[in-house]
């Protein structure tokens, strides 16, 4: 090659992607693996994720966070999904009876419903009990996991909810309490620890009758199942345990 060639060679090398240049001209393959997880997954899945891309060099964790309900929909409608981790188990049967999934799904974390409220009770909320009379109160809507388990657990108590707002995800409603919009928010335990502060808990009495399991499944649709599984498993192994245990989540 003549000398002025090897020259604008080098030159255009400057001003690409240094993979491009690579000995042999190839480029090191990246891999997106798409990781739909519900809502209160958030904190706890983006440092699995993190994680995982640590031991899989060369492969992206792409996560998209919603209420459970709105993922199967999504996934339903084509949306690229390799892992769908739902916040409870009626929301996973709609993906396995739509065959959205493959496999049996597993079961890895369990959670409960607390009273999320401004930090130090300034209202002395007390639970869903007379306390919240002409107090603003958000729940989940019904068809999301936190929402089917406020009703379930209202239920049981023979407790009357008179929320002003009924939102499509449980962050959304931590949210509203967080931001003042609202004096209170029924949501999971572990997104109140996940507030950092910006919220306290109100424990519900009999919060135990209405537990969600939370499962895990690869998608029907992958293009990288064995990868989607390694994924299922280190959010099942050890270490994956490790940090939802330590974000307030109970054992499967």
């Amino acid at each position: 090659m003549p000398r002025r060639h090897l020259a604008a060679a080098a030159a255009l090398c400057l001003l690409l992607p240094l993979t491009a240049c690579a000995p042999g001209g190839a480029e090191q393959e990246r891999t997106t693996l798409n990781v739909f997880a519900a809502a209160s997954l958030k904190s706890t899945f983006s440092t699995i994720a993190k994680d995982f891309e640590a031991s899989h060099p060369g492969t992206t964790v792409a996560l998209s966070f919603n209420g459970s309900s709105t993922l199967v929909t999504q996934i339903k409608e084509g949306a690229p999904a390799d892992v769908f981790a739902s916040a409870d188990e009626k929301n996973m049967t709609k993906a396995t009876d739509g065959k959205l999934v493959t496999g049996s799904p597993k079961v890895f974390a369990t959670n409960v419903l607390t009273l999320a409220v401004a930090p130090g009770n300034p209202l002395e909320l007390t639970g869903l009990d007379k306390s919240l009379d002409g107090r603003k109160l958000v729940i989940c809507a019904e068809g999301v996991p936190c929402g089917n388990a406020t009703a379930k657990l209202s239920t049981a108590l023979g407790a009357t909810l008179k929320p002003v707002s009924a939102e499509q995800s449980v962050t959304d409603v931590l949210g509203k309490v967080t931001s003042g919009e609202a004096d209170a928010g029924v949501v999971y335990v572990t997104d109140v620890t996940s507030a950092s502060g910006k919220a306290s808990a109100v424990s519900i009495k009999g919060a135990e009758k209405a537990v969600n399991r939370y499962p895990i499944a690869v998608t029907s649709s992958s293009k990288r199942a064995e990868l989607a599984q390694q994924f299922v498993d280190a959010v099942t192994a050890e270490p994956g345990q490790q940090v939802l245990t330590d974000a307030g989540f109970g054992k499967p």
